[in-house]
């Protein structure tokens, strides 16, 4: 490459110079600007950093878009990076299909689970008549066309950041979290396609994804496909009364909790304040005390007995179909399937026993299934049809995940949620911040 000095006052800000090899370096993700303005600018150089080729696909008719796909991909076409937001059930993985055939480069797709690598592979044979390589779960081989998790991306992405021209980041939401935006940094990757069905996240950073993988270029929200190409769907929100003890029991926890936080000067009304209330219960006996107290009225909220006997009932009236039963936390999964004898998925399940329950769940042998928060995404469960979120964060990811899991279409389908909430409790107020959303207006 001509010297970089020829370039003059227009010497890009990502280049830094380094001694050590007399020559102008930056980061990976920087390579197409960087190629295009020594392009626009006449330079000749030489290009010994692109190790990818085009890719070859065999033949075979494409399947044709929804209108929405066919919209997001146009939207794409323009710059060939950019992101785009849909809701679960609608198609995003196609849509990544044809991003690979309108690039003709080889890809990677980056999926936040094993069990989306797995789908991924066989969605590719089956749309591209190409045998993927695959890296993550003590898996390491690279192909023209190659899947790969967040966490296997983040420690190897430098062995195969040279290695493909498009870039395909499922989850995408996950890549902008602290550590996996080094991810999008060390790939070359000129063209770059960003899916999800909830970017935002509570922290902010979903606004570094503009510059890790492109703008937001397209976005349908729930009701805008729900009937046509997902299934309609209700949501209910049911009541759950404390018992008399239960409910002296959270009015004490509660109150020495907020005692303890007011006594700080602490409000309670926004994250900071959640770090700031950790910080001093960490510092003496008293803070300790109010922590465990906060943990006691939420548990005594969250697995209420009276939700029990709701859950039983709802699962009664919908005998026949395939119903997910949501839980916040492990403890109160476990209770459910313990007191109502149901077969349940969380982290701790081991993948062979995961799928012989999701084979079971789809076949309806075991049409009732418990999970935390494992299922929240990264699953494909068309046959669910019901959901009943017992418990759960105020976050609106969480929600819109937990909805999208019942909203795949299927012939005469109708989607039911069910919202268990114990009444008078911080509860009421955390559905209230969940379902603040446009996919609810």
């Amino acid at each position: 490459m001509e010297s970089a000095d020829r370039l003059g006052p227009s010497l890009p800000t990502y280049l830094s110079w380094d001694e050590r090899v007399r020559a102008h370096r930056c980061f990976a993700i920087h390579y197409r600007p960087l190629v295009r303005q020594l392009t626009r600018g006449g330079y000749s150089f030489q290009d010994s950093a692109r190790g990818y080729a085009e890719l070859e696909i065999a033949g075979g008719t494409p399947p044709e878009p929804f209108p929405h796909q066919a919209e997001a991909l146009a939207a794409w076409r323009r710059g060939k990076r950019g992101v785009v937001e849909l809701p679960t059930g609608s198609g995003k993985t196609l849509l990544g299909i044809l991003a690979i055939r309108e690039a003709r480069r080889d890809a990677l797709i980056v999926v936040p689970t094993l069990e989306l690598v797995a789908q991924w592979c066989l969605v590719l044979e089956r749309e591209l008549g190409i045998a993927p390589g695959a890296i993550g779960g003590g898996s390491f081989e690279i192909r023209p066309v190659t899947v790969c998790t967040y966490a296997s991306a983040y420690r190897h992405g430098e062995r195969f950041g040279d290695r493909f021209g498009l870039v395909v980041f499922d989850e995408c939401h996950h890549l902008a979290g602290e550590g996996y935006a080094r991810i999008a940094e060390c790939l070359i990757a000129p063209y770059r396609l960003g899916i999800s069905a909830t970017l935002e996240r509570e922290d902010g950073r979903h606004r570094l994804l503009e510059q890790l993988v492109g703008p937001l270029v397209y976005r349908k929200a729930i009701p805008e496909l729900s009937g046509e190409y997902l299934a309609g769907y209700r949501v209910h929100t049911l009541h759950a009364e404390l018992s008399p003890s239960e409910r002296e029991a959270y009015r004490s926890a509660r109150s020495r909790y907020l005692d303890f936080a007011r006594g700080q000067g602490i409000a309670m009304s926004s994250r900071g304040d959640w770090r700031r209330f950790l910080f001093a219960a960490s510092r003496g006996e008293e803070g300790r005390a109010a922590l465990d107290a906060y943990y006691e009225q939420r548990r005594l909220a969250f697995s209420a007995q009276a939700k029990f006997d709701v859950c039983a009932k709802l699962l009664n009236r919908h005998r026949g179909q395939r119903v997910l039963i949501f839980t916040n936390d492990n403890a109160t999964a476990y209770e459910v399937s313990r007191r109502l004898l149901l077969p349940i998925i969380t982290h701790q399940t081991l993948v062979s026993e995961r799928r012989k329950i999701l084979s079971r769940f789809h076949d309806g042998t075991w049409p009732f299934l418990v999970t935390s928060r494992v299922l929240n995404e990264g699953v494909d469960v068309p046959s669910a049809g019901v959901a009943v979120i017992l418990s759960g964060t105020a976050s609106v990811r969480e929600h819109v995940q937990r909805l999208g899991r019942i909203l795949r279409k299927q012939e005469g389908k109708q989607a039911v949620l069910y919202e268990v909430l114990t009444r008078h409790t911080a509860e009421e107020s955390t559905s209230q911040r969940r379902r603040q959303h446009d996919a609810y207006r």
